[in-house]
């Protein structure tokens, strides 16, 4: 489990740039009905600048009149499709090799559309949460980066940020391809840019950068519906997804029983404390919330002046029949930053949107005639928690255009452990919300490999990120292509270094990273852990993070004779009484900087804590370990931490990375 220090910092600033977005969740069931006819012929991934996938058929699609014959003609080869009955057709090319620009042009009946500057090379998908999404306005030397902008076989694609409760055949806002210059490139990822402006050194061909990322978002919310349902963890989330889909309200009263069976679950509650329900007496000491509510650390309490966690808050209202016979929508200013919301003991709603509103529409015949119950539960992970508004911005809205407030608020904290599970339809915390809404829209378009740069928001499940890591890669190349290359970025320190062995969420999320790399031959990872900042979770120097997946992409992809990584672990066996670590894929020599040895090893027993500082010496491609520990280690550490010291490099500059390794 992630400290909770790091914790309640990194859940916050993980959202530099997730803006808060209203989803059209009514009637977006029916995105994939038939497209009126005047929209374009080509699909949205189709545009002027853009760069087609080199050496493999190149997929082209698009919307046309049901039952209308299509022609498609690129670089001198030509297709042909019939729309289907929903206006839909795809075509399929030779490949080409890298060059352009080109001419696409599609016809269909008397409509044309072409497409000018089309480009053939490699085509990267980079995608996400924050770190993947950082712009090169804020990466290190920014403003010589931004005005010396220059890569005219270079492209770029943003998809706009988007969530969906259904897979959307396209993208929500308008998307363009552009070419590279001071205006279009501050906005764009520093990480994808870099890697690509690297990579062109050594592959000279076009490339085109498709990013996807979106800040603080979790792995869950970038694998499809049908990936997450075979991964069989999710079940109850995605039916209440599914529902939630077909009816707001329904899925807000099932997400609520399970936000219940969750409490009740949770360590220290009762089973007769049901916040929630207004019929049962209240369990603990509920105090009398300010009139003027705000955010709780404001309130003089001491207790809660530097609290972040868990706070019920509950009230009553009492309406006449006339209020409680219309239709009502209860509006609950903002609220930092996590709500379940309950009316009468039904779940009514649920969001992630720091210091934003909730607007709740209310199902008929929930309210009633007299007192009727409101209770909300707030999770605060950083700062001005609570619903932090004032307190006119809290009220039930009616269909005739009264209102009335909600007052006498009173609260409850409710300290602890464990975070409650996030509502499925969130933006960037929900199932499959980014992949319906930002990875469905791109379609079949053709790559050449994925950057993936995520974990962050994971490192409190760690154990369980190798599992969602395989299962989004098979899920990406069901779409893409079943070869299809991953370079994940391990994740970069961040917090203080360590001043004894501990337990770190951040350590084994990076240990799943690297088993999953091992163990995928398609895959490679790259090492970004000493590029870190111990007082920013999203380090400025994306340049070296660049040149590193570009070693990783030219070794993995492109098959140069060079190393991916620096120095990787392979093998780990005593010898008298020391343990012996030997390393492979480094280039000669192993180096230890800034002292004679290298740091950051450890050697543990089977006990829980019982890992120690070993010392370490340098033997050709081997690492030496001496211990304190009074029984045999069976296993050995390094960089172990949040964000811990290492020192271990090979000649060409590039570090060890963290891992644990038993030792038979």
């Amino acid at each position: 489990m992630i400290a909770a220090s790091v914790f309640n910092t990194l859940y916050r600033h993980l959202f530099f740039s997730a803006l808060a977005v209203s989803l059209p969740w009514v009637g977006m069931a029916q995105a994939h009905a038939a497209v009126p006819a005047e929209l374009p012929l080509l699909h949205a991934m189709f545009q002027d600048h853009a760069v087609l996938q080199r050496g493999q058929p190149i997929r082209v699609w698009g919307s046309a009149t049901p039952g209308q014959d299509v022609r498609v003609a690129l670089a001198g080869s030509r297709g042909r499709a019939r729309a289907d009955g929903e206006g839909r057709w795809q075509v399929s090319l030779p490949a080409l090799p890298a060059g352009g620009p080109h001419r696409l042009t599609v016809r269909s009946g008397q409509r044309t559309q072409s497409l000018e500057d089309v480009l053939v090379g490699d085509v990267w998908l980079c995608s996400g949460q924050s770190n993947m999404e950082l712009p090169v306005r804020r990466s290190l030397d920014a403003d010589s980066e931004i005005a010396g902008a220059a890569a005219p076989t270079l492209r770029l694609l943003t998809v706009p940020q988007a969530a969906s409760v259904v897979e959307l055949d396209t993208f929500q806002t308008a998307v363009h391809w552009q070419t590279v210059s001071p205006g279009t490139l501050r906005d764009f990822s520093a990480a994808c840019f870099y890697f690509a402006r690297e990579l062109q050194k050594k592959v000279a061909v076009p490339m085109g950068l498709v990013s996807a990322a979106w800040g603080g978002s979790r792995i869950e919310a970038w694998m499809s519906t049908a990936a997450l349902r075979a991964e069989g963890r999710h079940d109850d989330g995605l039916d209440a997804l599914a529902l939630y889909a077909r009816d707001p309200a329904d899925g807000a009263r099932r997400w609520g029983e399970i936000w219940q069976r969750w409490w009740q679950q949770r360590a220290g509650v009762a089973a007769v404390d049901k916040p929630w329900n207004p019929s049962q007496a209240p369990v603990g000491q509920w105090r009398k919330a300010p009139a003027a509510l705000g955010a709780w650390e404001y309130w003089g309490e001491p207790a809660l002046a530097d609290y972040n966690g868990m706070v019920w808050y509950r009230t009553t209202v009492r309406l006449s029949a006339a209020q409680a016979a219309q239709q009502a929508t209860l509006e609950l200013g903002a609220i930092d930053e996590t709500d379940m919301t309950w009316v009468n003991g039904r779940g009514v709603g649920s969001a992630y949107d720091p210091g934003s509103g909730r607007r709740y529409v209310l199902p008929p015949g929930l309210l009633r005639v007299g007192d009727n119950s409101v209770v909300v539960n707030v999770l605060d992970t950083y700062r001005d928690g609570g619903m932090n508004a004032p307190a006119s911005a809290y009220r039930l809205s009616f269909g005739d255009g009264t209102s009335v407030l909600l007052q006498g608020w009173r609260y409850r904290a409710a300290p602890g452990d464990g975070a409650p599970p996030s509502a499925p339809w969130q933006t960037a915390g929900g199932l499959a919300s980014l992949y319906n809404g930002m990875i469905a829209p791109i379609g079949p378009y053709g790559l050449r490999g994925v950057l993936w740069y995520q974990g962050e928001s994971n490192t409190g499940e760690s154990g369980s990120y190798q599992a969602l890591l395989k299962t989004l890669s098979r899920d990406w190349r069901t779409r893409f292509g079943a070869a299809l290359p991953f370079l994940v970025v391990q994740l970069a320190g961040y917090g203080m270094p360590p001043t004894h062995p501990r337990e770190s969420g951040w350590a084994g999320l990076r240990e799943a990273q690297r088993q999953f790399a091992y163990e995928d031959p398609h895959a490679a990872l790259v090492v970004a852990l000493d590029i870190g900042d111990r007082y920013d979770i999203h380090p400025p120097n994306k340049q070296e993070l660049g040149r590193r997946l570009a070693r990783a992409a030219r070794a993995l992809v492109y098959g140069q004779p060079l190393a991916a990584s620096g120095p990787v672990p392979v093998s780990a066996r005593r010898e008298d009484d020391t343990v012996i670590v030997r390393f492979a894929e480094a280039s000669e020599p192993l180096l230890a900087y800034g002292a004679d040895t290298p740091v950051g090893f450890e050697l543990c027993g089977a006990a829980p804590g019982s890992c120690r500082y070993a010392t370490a010496r340098i033997r050709g491609q081997e690492v030496v370990l001496h211990g304190p520990l009074e029984q045999p280690a069976t296993r050995v550490r390094y960089g172990w931490a949040d964000n811990p010291v290492v020192t271990l490099f090979d000649s060409s500059g590039l570090p060890a990375g963290p891992f644990e390794m038993e030792i038979p």
